[in-house]
């Protein structure tokens, strides 16, 4: 098996249907989260994150679910931050919820708090097209951020280099660096924006020899705002030591030990065979020691 041929078999692992048990559930708990909250409000809801920009990956998936009101809708709240106190309000009814900067992650009720893998992301559209919209920061400077759940998606749909997210995703899984999904997938992006022909192995390959060697010199942008929201945060200078001195070790061991000692052991993915506890095994066998502090 060669080195292209291993990597489509981790992808093979790493993919998640509509028929996978982990996406039904996501489903079902999608549905009885919508129906709360439309029993109080009346908002837009739909796909976001990986799910929708179809990055998503067994080891480390999540669905975002934007809860955006119409720009002359007050039913909500007369403010952002309203909004999101009063949908974090309605959740808490039947669930946990554990406030992000710009998000409710939601968990089950029970004494045990299962992780639900959802996080609602309640904002307001800015005008009549509803494409544009504000999201509330509770961390932030400044208490408002502008997004389109639109551009995000086709900036990372139309990327022509989504299995080289992915591989990228279950990397930073695997050593469990400290940086943000959404400040990968567009790092991988740009830096892969001459090599989108090439093969998956020298993609990889590109990226960490980038993050090895040129980090200071790689800027992130956000494509629905690209002067109004400051990235700095999400990319600063310790991150971007972590990032490059994972990606030197990593190219190390590929020169050393060749591929698998990156991504591990994968079986064949068959209908009556579970591999979900071969990758946790190949996931503690990373050979970078995962750090407590790893965030989504």
């Amino acid at each position: 098996m060669n080195t292209n041929e291993y990597l489509s078999k981790v992808l093979a692992a790493q993919s998640l249907t509509d028929q996978d048990p982990e996406v039904n559930e996501l489903q079902t708990h999608r549905q009885e989260i919508e129906d709360l909250i439309y029993s109080k409000y009346a908002p837009t809801i739909r796909y976001g994150g990986s799910r929708a920009k179809g990055t998503m990956i067994r080891a480390a998936y999540d669905l975002d679910l934007p809860c955006y009101f119409s720009h002359d809708d007050t039913s909500g709240g007369e403010t952002l931050k309203d909004i999101f106190g009063n949908i974090s309000a309605a959740l808490q009814t039947q669930y946990t919820v554990v406030p992000k900067n710009s998000a409710l992650r939601v968990y089950g009720a029970s004494k045990e708090k299962p992780d639900l893998h959802i996080d609602v992301v309640p904002g307001r559209f800015i005008d009549d097209s509803e494409k544009d919209a504000f999201l509330y920061c509770s961390s932030a400077d400044k208490e408002r951020q502008k997004t389109n759940l639109d551009v995000h998606i086709k900036h990372v749909r139309g990327s022509g280099v989504r299995e080289a997210i992915k591989l990228m995703k279950y990397w930073r899984f695997r050593n469990s660096i400290l940086l943000k999904h959404f400040v990968l997938e567009l790092l991988v992006i740009d830096l892969l924006k001459n090599k989108k022909t090439s093969v998956l192995a020298d993609q990889l390959i590109h990226v960490w020899t980038k993050l090895r060697d040129e980090v200071e010199d790689i800027k992130v942008e956000d494509p629905a705002n690209p002067t109004g929201n400051d990235l700095c945060d999400l990319w600063n200078d310790e991150i971007k030591k972590e990032v490059s001195a994972v990606a030197k070790t990593t190219l190390d061991l590929i020169d050393r030990y060749g591929w698998q000692d990156v991504f591990g052991p994968v079986e064949e993915k068959t209908e009556s065979v579970s591999i979900i506890g071969n990758l946790n095994r190949a996931a503690s066998a990373a050979a970078v020691k995962p750090k407590p502090w790893a965030c989504e």
